[in-house]
């Protein structure tokens, strides 16, 4: 042999292992060298310590920990099924197993006892991919049990986020009543609060005499201050077991005194339940309803922006043109009130009422106001709208006032406005409504705040000079009340409990006819009407948002066209098809 030797060669096979692995299984299945016998029943299965050893930490620490199972020839492995270990170790021979339906939860368990956490994680994976509304409760039991951590995060989340289907599952009514505390009393639950009424009261009528006494605890996870009024004085306050347990009326009674009563210093000792923080699941929703578009036609257009998202949805379209119309949000409705149709042969002012169930997204017709008019003010209260002023069937100014009862579906009138004043400013706060400003029958602008008390059914008014304002919106943000423009650049903040006014940030142009409204303590105005620096009037289609903490502007873009003279309100809702 001449010449120098060849390098180093490093020789890898790479079939060695599975070839290694496939003989010592034909050596186990022919009985072969083997060393142990697991059993489970009346079912053994020849093994080789080592391979099971090597195979999981159970095994390992059974076999070389000098316990009792580590010098015996047979070990009895108690708590598994025959079928599930037999799985188990030809996947540990061969690195192959069927997960089907029928026998995932005998593998999960058996890979959970025995510590085959791979196996674990493909059973749970596995399971995920089953996952539905129907059984989504039953897993996170299961996940809980096998520590499968991944699996429990997505069926919590699927439990939360499908209530209403989640909630006719039989395993809801198989429920602990812990977990069902736990679930109904969750902040992410995508629900409204009277499917969680419901929802418990299924769960104790499936088993009612073993169940009955959880009513008040359970009753407690429901948050009063949100259910529909309606609901809440027909249904709730009327059922016989609600009535029969002194706990349960108790709670009703201070829900009520608060959502009913407009004097809430009538009840000084109850709790204010309105600290209750809302479930994260409800959203606030920005809708701007009808007014004039781009070519001063009449829209019937409903747009509805969404925070979350940062965008524009388009809902059902208003059923009729109404020019001048006024708009409230009340209980997860629109109400668009009032207004002037125009046609080729005549005008007509209106006294009907359009509702528009955001849940639903359809409109249908209510009960109509006692007067027809436009151009007018209308503000949620409590369980009340008021309808103040505007113009009428003659086309003079009103000073009427009616209040619409949302729980008996009935107007009534209410005490007249000292001074008959169009397009004033309004907001509610603290039993009190307040009309900023506006402008008398001479078309001058009116320096004035009238007030009304909400449970006296009285008006008083305060002159002022720091009121100037006509066509501007006017909203609230805790104990202030925040005037917004109106032929002016200039906003104004009237704390109701100091009686002061103080000045804030401009906006960037001389607005009116615009809206505005309150997102999470923001406050965002959309479109109106601008005057130029040489007094011309322009329509804008601008979406900008003020911070009263920091007493700053920012730009939220544009709307999806120029838009004035429409309604601008906030609801709150849980949302479905709207994001």
């Amino acid at each position: 042999m001449t010449g120098e030797l060849a390098k180093e060669y490093l020789f890898q096979d790479e079939s060695h292992s599975c070839d290694l692995l496939r003989n010592l299984n034909d050596l186990r299945e022919a009985g072969l060298l083997t060393d142990v016998i697991i059993c489970t029943g009346e079912c053994e299965f020849y093994c080789h310590r080592s391979v099971l050893a090597c195979s999981s930490p159970y095994f390992k620490a059974m076999f070389c920990n000098h316990f009792r199972e580590s010098g015996e020839q047979r070990v009895n492995i108690i708590g598994l099924d025959s079928d599930s270990l037999r799985q188990i170790i030809n996947y540990v021979y061969t690195g192959e197993i069927l997960i089907t339906k029928e026998k995932v939860l005998g593998l999960i368990q058996a890979a959970s006892m025995l510590q085959y956490e791979n196996l674990l994680e493909v059973c749970s994976k596995y399971l995920l991919d089953q996952l539905n509304p129907q059984n989504c409760l039953s897993m996170i039991h299961l996940s809980e049990l096998f520590n499968c951590l991944n699996l429990k995060q997505k069926a919590t989340e699927m439990a939360l986020q499908c209530f209403p289907e989640v909630s006719m599952s039989d395993d809801l009514k198989d429920l602990c009543v812990l977990d069902l505390l736990n679930y109904l009393g969750d902040d992410d639950l995508c629900g409204n609060e009277e499917h969680v009424f419901e929802t418990l009261m299924t769960w104790i009528q499936h088993d009612f005499q073993g169940r009955k006494c959880y009513l008040q605890e359970l009753f407690k996870k429901v948050r009063l201050q949100y259910v529909h009024p309606t609901f809440l004085f027909h249904f709730i306050a009327s059922d016989p077991l609600i009535q029969s347990s002194p706990v349960c009326k108790s709670i009703l009674e201070t829900a009520c005194s608060l959502m009913f009563s407009l004097n809430i210093t009538l009840a000084p000792d109850i709790k204010p339940m309105w600290q209750v923080p809302r479930r994260f699941s409800h959203q606030e929703f920005l809708i701007n309803v009808g007014g004039r578009k781009d070519s001063q036609q009449t829209t019937r257009d409903v747009l509805l922006y969404s925070e979350k998202t940062n965008q524009w949805l388009r809902l059902a379209k208003l059923p009729f043109r109404l020019y001048k119309a006024s708009a409230v949000g009340l209980h997860g409705n629109v109400f668009v009130l009032g207004g002037l149709t125009i046609d080729s042969k005549k005008n007509t002012v209106n006294s009907t009422v359009y509702i528009l169930s955001l849940k639903l997204n359809q409109w249908r017709k209510g009960e109509p106001m006692l007067f027809a008019r436009y151009s007018h003010r209308s503000i949620a209260y409590k369980n009340y709208i008021y309808s103040i002023g505007g113009i009428g069937e003659n086309q003079g100014i009103l000073s009427s006032v009616e209040r619409f009862d949302r729980i008996y579906n009935k107007w009534e009138t209410m005490a007249s406005i000292p001074v008959a004043v169009l397009h004033p400013a309004i907001a509610a706060a603290d039993q009190r409504i307040y009309l900023f400003g506006g402008q008398d029958v001479m078309q001058n602008p009116v320096r004035l705040i009238q007030v009304y008390h909400t449970s006296r059914n009285m008006w008083f008014r305060m002159e002022t000079r720091m009121v100037k304002n006509v066509c501007a919106p006017a909203v609230v943000v805790g104990d202030q009340i925040f005037i917004i423009g109106g032929y002016t650049r200039r906003i104004i903040a009237y704390d109701v409990k100091l009686n002061k006014f103080r000045k804030c940030a401009d906006m960037k142009d001389r607005r009116m006819h615009h809206g505005a409204t309150v997102l999470q303590n923001k406050i965002y105005v959309t479109g109106g009407r601008c005057l130029t620096v040489d007094n011309a009037i322009e329509d804008t289609d601008s979406f900008d948002c003020y911070d009263p903490e920091t007493d700053t502007w920012t730009s939220k873009g544009k709307l999806p066209s120029r838009l004035f003279d429409h309604g601008c309100i906030t609801l709150q809702c849980v949302p479905s098809y709207l994001v």
